[in-house]
């Protein structure tokens, strides 16, 4: 159930967006829609307003509950309220549902106005800078000019860097946690790894599987149980786990024989019950697409210049997918562009999915930056 904190029972609001967009792959949607919700006020200016970018599954859904499921807090409640870090009481936060999602947003289980069927795998690929478009649209929708800050979380920490470099004038800061400047070739392998159990699952059809009123569960929860083994550290998957058995012994058997296995299909199973295949491949796929530096010879500080914003950039220590390296690689480049960029590395046990925890020490960093942005 929610805390005392927190910003209530919250009613999704759907943006229709008629006109057609491009995308950055050469494809093409005739119109859209995206789900997104709200928590606080804006102001009279239109100038608190912060936009929460979610991560692989993430959502709209960002603080607060439903109704219609009181016990369903959004999945950065522990942030996101009055007198939490991201304060509801200062600011005026906005979460929307990716474009190509699963949440409600216009993506591969959406109608093609063009055939009147599921767009499927007809849903074309999209990029992180296809995502932040859509969003200035919703922004010029609520009236927003400018964003006080753009927050996010893994890949929301690469949207919130794009958006600094694709509209510089309407960012005053960027919150990158646990992100990257783009992928590692280890980071795409685990990414291809995960999409070929989802192609190689004979549910799959092909992409065309909600036409067959069947999904790819095996091949979805093939996928999050690889996923989910990068997300934690070793440390906290020996503390939870260790070599602890299920039962009374070994079966010497391919059951389970060890909690960490029952774990491990546990979240597979539950994840492969409410996420979308396709939205699952797009999505990885726009990470790995990912560079700013590509279109500057690899140069990450030449790519940076064109950003405006200050930054603030969170690193966690145990985060082997997306290592304090790679968020230093970010604040370098920004420091030779002289940009004004703050730096906390926290010392957590819980690996990639530490920006989703209530860590004390993460917690103040946030707050103390945020206290500081005058709305």
């Amino acid at each position: 159930m929610p805390d005392g904190n927190s910003v209530g029972c919250v009613v999704p609001q759907r943006f229709c967006h008629d006109a057609p967009m491009a995308l950055k792959g050469g494809g093409r949607l005739p119109s859209f829609e995206l789900v997104f919700e709200t928590y606080g006020s804006l102001n009279a200016a239109r100038s608190n307003a912060v936009l929460v970018c979610h991560a692989l599954s993430g959502s709209h859904h960002v603080a607060g509950f439903h109704a219609d499921t009181p016990d369903s807090e959004g999945w950065w409640d522990n942030l996101v309220g009055p007198g939490k870090p991201l304060d509801t009481e200062k600011f005026f936060v906005v979460g929307v549902n990716n474009l190509g999602g699963c949440y409600g947003s216009t993506g591969p289980l959406s109608p093609n106005p063009e055939t009147g069927k599921r767009y499927g795998a007809d849903f074309p690929l999209l990029t992180v800078e296809d995502w932040v478009l859509a969003q200035s649209r919703l922004a010029d929708h609520l009236g927003i000019d400018t964003w006080a800050a753009v927050i996010g979380g893994s890949l929301g920490g690469m949207q919130a860097i794009e958006w600094s470099l694709k509209f510089p004038e309407r960012i005053r800061h960027v919150i990158a946690i646990a992100s990257a400047p783009k992928l590692s070739a280890q980071n795409i392998a685990f990414n291809e790894v995960a999409r070929q159990a989802i192609l190689s699952d004979p549910e799959f059809h092909g992409g065309h599987y909600a036409e067959r009123g069947v999904v790819p569960a095996r091949g979805l929860r093939l996928a999050r149980m690889i996923g989910h083994i990068t997300y934690l550290s070793d440390d906290q998957m020996n503390e939870k786990f260790g070599r602890q058995l299920r039962g009374g012994g070994l079966g010497f058997s391919y059951g389970i024989d060890f909690e960490i296995e029952s774990y491990l299909r546990y979240q597979g199973d539950k994840f492969a019950a409410f996420f979308d295949a396709n939205t699952y491949l797009l999505t990885t796929k726009a990470l790995d697409y990912f560079d700013p530096a590509l279109d500057h010879g690899g140069d990450l500080a030449t790519a940076l210049a064109a950003a405006r914003a200050s930054f603030l950039v969170v690193s966690f220590t145990t985060d082997w997918r997306f290592s304090p390296a790679r968020s230093r690689e970010i604040v370098f480049a920004l420091m030779q562009n002289r940009r004004r960029v703050a730096y906390a590395e926290i010392d957590c046990d819980a690996g990639h999915d530490s920006f989703l925890l209530d860590d004390a020490r993460y917690h103040a960093a946030l707050r103390a930056y945020l206290e500081k942005i005058k709305p």
